[in-house]
């Protein structure tokens, strides 16, 4: 051969499944769309015949569920993708439920191979190919008559010059059968009751010729269709000199507490994740607020992602102009049953299409408790490729916990997660006087010096208000004079 042959991709117009497949379905592959009864497979099918099927690239659809096709088509015009002008000029229905009662394999398939002849469609789909299947009785050609027919289908799809599709019912994707061999393609959608809750996904178990993005991934079915969320992947490669970035620390975040920056040793760097710990009422969302509106002062926009607070309840503070300004986004998240790979999906748009600098995810408590409970059982993981994807952006991440405050022992996260952040600011309340008192504290700010000192604060109607260290305080209550900490060196510009 003396050149490469190169395969035309086809945009799917599903959307998250051209990423799973390395760029689109290759051209004239031979596709296998497999999965549990009720998963979405004929639901897919019609969203990629309909995004594809044009007046030059028509498509054929076989039925072979024992129902007429306007049944089918009842309840798949009901998602907007549906173009009925499409219905008998682009796409056309044939139902092959009289040749299968037979179980003549050799009059299916001559049925078949007339159809596609004298439409000469670019797309053909067989739901459901597991009819075929099942219709393998003993007193028919039986398993050896059915593994011929599969192979002579599938060399005849390859003589077509089309793009195929089989539609079929099987129960693990690792179930033994010929059409998984000569499939060029095999998506796989399962779904599953997990205590209360359903959760969809979706497996590439291959795609010829091209890279496809491993794993499984979570997918919704709604109004619109099917939305896939491609489970975030940390990309792999090999470090070099010119590959590793080092923070410098020259860049600096102002946090907007005014004192607060000098503790930080200059402020935030640049693209950190911070992790603010606290118990409840300790300041945390009051801390995070500051964060964006200070960022909304300099220019930056900013993105909060909050899972404790109602949409009224965010809103009612200091953030609600900066929103009906359009200085912040808010992402949607008073859905239960979640994935983190749909809340980054969200937030990763949001962020391209604010080109924002700032994050806020307020809270990590909260966000588990809205996670779907098989998604929450690999929390810890998941959320170490969220904050991966989210710093590779550059943004700065600011991210709340709620912490409960034992007074005895020392602890910067429930999750075991405190890793996962270049600073930490721990929250607390102290007993003094007989009164409570809150203090704040940088346990760690990667790559920087940082103040070692526990500071109090309070909340006035101007946010947070630091006050005197508690080495400080402990002079003023013995009547020892103290120096007071400069407040200009720390205030932003």
């Amino acid at each position: 051969m003396s050149s490469k042959v190169t395969i035309q991709r086809l945009k799917t117009g599903v959307p998250g499944l051209d990423d799973l497949l390395g760029g689109g379905l290759p051209e004239f592959s031979f596709n296998l769309i497999a999965g549990t009864p009720g998963s979405g497979k004929t639901t897919l099918a019609h969203q990629i015949m309909f995004s594809l099927a044009s007046a030059n690239m028509r498509a054929l659809f076989f039925t072979v569920l024992g129902e007429p096709a306007l049944k089918m088509l009842r309840y798949q015009q009901q998602f907007p993708f549906f173009d009925l002008t499409k219905v008998n000029q682009s796409i056309r229905y044939v139902n092959l439920t009289a040749e299968l009662m037979t179980g003549d394999f050799d009059g299916v398939l001559s049925r078949i191979g007339e159809e596609v002849k004298n439409y000469a469609p670019s797309l053909v789909f067989v739901d459901s190919f597991r009819s075929v299947v099942q219709s393998a009785t003993p007193e028919g050609p039986g398993l050896a008559g059915l593994q011929h027919f599969v192979q002579q289908l599938s060399m005849q799809m390859t003589s077509w010059q089309a793009t195929t599709f089989l539609i079929g019912e099987y129960s693990t994707p690792t179930e033994s059968s010929a059409i998984f061999t000569v499939a060029d393609g095999i998506l796989w959608l399962s779904q599953s009751l997990h205590r209360n809750s359903m959760v969809r996904k979706m497996q590439v178990i291959k795609m010829r010729g091209q890279s496809q993005a491993t794993g499984l991934h979570t997918f919704r079915i709604d109004g619109e269709g099917i939305q896939i969320y491609p489970r975030a992947i940390i990309k792999q490669g090999t470090a070099t000199e010119s590959s590793i970035t080092v923070p410098s620390g020259d860049e600096r975040v102002p946090m907007g507490v005014p004192g607060l920056d000098a503790m930080l040793g200059g402020g935030l760097p640049s693209g950190y994740s911070v992790l603010v710990v606290g118990p409840s009422g300790s300041g945390k969302t009051i801390l995070a607020t500051q964060f964006l509106t200070e960022g909304a002062r300099r220019g930056e926009l900013g993105v909060i992602a909050a899972f404790e607070k109602s949409p009224s309840q965010l809103l009612s503070n200091q953030l609600y102009p900066l929103v009906k300004a359009k200085q912040v986004g808010v992402i949607d998240t008073r859905s239960l049953d979640l994935s983190i790979d749909q809340i980054l999906h969200d937030m990763i748009k949001m962020i391209n299409e604010m080109k924002a600098k700032r994050v806020v995810i307020d809270s990590l408590s909260g966000f588990d408790l809205a996670l779907a409970p098989e998604f929450s059982e690999d929390f810890r993981g998941s959320l170490y490729r969220m904050i991966a994807e989210l710093t590779s952006m550059g943004v700065t991440i600011l991210m709340t916990s709620e912490l409960e405050d034992r007074y005895t022992d020392l602890r910067f996260s429930p999750f075991g997660s405190a890793f996962l952040a270049d600073a930490i600011i721990v929250q607390r309340y102290i007993e003094l006087e007989g009164q409570f008192k809150r203090a704040l504290s940088v346990v760690k700010v990667r790559g920087s010096e940082h103040d070692k000192d526990i500071r109090l604060f309070d909340i006035t109607d101007d946010g947070i208000v630091l006050g005197a260290t508690l080495s400080q305080y402990s002079g003023i209550m013995s009547g020892h004079p103290i120096v007071e900490h400069d407040q200009s060196k720390s205030t932003p510009p």
